[in-house]
């Protein structure tokens, strides 16, 4: 037998299970007793809402986060590689602006297979509800913290967009995103457009594109609340 690393979506929030993850995944996911996650506890708890009947002191977890050595992840890997092995992620898709990217490489390296399943994404979400270009698109993660870094780096999203007709897409830590609604009101052309969805998926879900002259005038409060941002500007 030789195990199989499988990426398991979560929800983005309080969303229902069957709104968000298939259920033939509902069913593969109490097959596996092997856990790669970010956080235990909460990964614990993901897995009970998919199926109360997991028995979680039954499961192996090998917690990764930014303190997570290759050695250490490696490891992992080579202790269970005879077992079917998931990836948990603090929300959404595995490996997509999340640290299980690292555990994914090293899985190709020791000839593992590696199996994503189907799942919520707030970045190709976003993107498929902004009505930008969907062909051409980059993911830029956080911005810089620094003002004078964060302006530049905002004004060369703006240009690079233009000149290459790209949809620039980023996140920031909820507890800025006001700052950051503020800074590209500031830094970016009149015309360029922006879109912001918050929520992704649950009750409270926002999505709105509008040009960033058209922000200045909303009252809009993302304090602490998980968004998207996308930039695009046209010729």
């Amino acid at each position: 037998m030789k195990g199989k690393l499988y990426l398991i979506p979560t929800t983005l929030g309080d969303t229902s299970i069957n709104q968000v993850i298939p259920q033939d995944i509902q069913e593969l996911i109490p097959t596996i007793k092997h856990f790669i996650v970010e956080n235990i506890r909460t990964a614990r708890r993901y897995l009970k809402k998919v199926n109360s009947e997991i028995i979680i002191d039954d499961l192996n977890f090998y917690e990764l986060n930014k303190h997570s050595s290759p050695n250490a992840i490696s490891g992992y890997l080579n202790a269970i590689k005879d077992f079917d092995i998931g990836i948990i992620s603090e929300a959404g898709c595995p490996g997509v602006a999340d640290p299980g990217a690292d555990v994914v490489k090293l899985a190709h390296e020791k000839n593992i297979e590696v199996v994503p399943l189907v799942g919520p994404s707030s970045i190709l979400m976003s993107l498929m509800a902004s009505g930008f270009n969907g062909q051409n698109f980059a993911f830029n993660g956080y911005l810089p913290i620094k003002s004078d870094e964060r302006a530049k780096k905002i004004k060369q999203l703006d240009t690079r967009s233009l000149s290459e007709n790209q949809t620039q897409i980023f996140i920031e830590a909820p507890y800025r995103n006001n700052k950051l609604v503020e800074d590209l009101i500031t830094n970016c052309s009149t015309g360029t457009k922006l879109c912001i969805a918050v929520d992704i998926t649950m009750e409270s879900e926002f999505i709105k594109t509008l040009p960033i002259k058209a922000w200045k005038n909303k009252d809009i409060d993302l304090h602490k609340k998980p968004a998207i941002f996308l930039l695009h500007r046209e010729k």
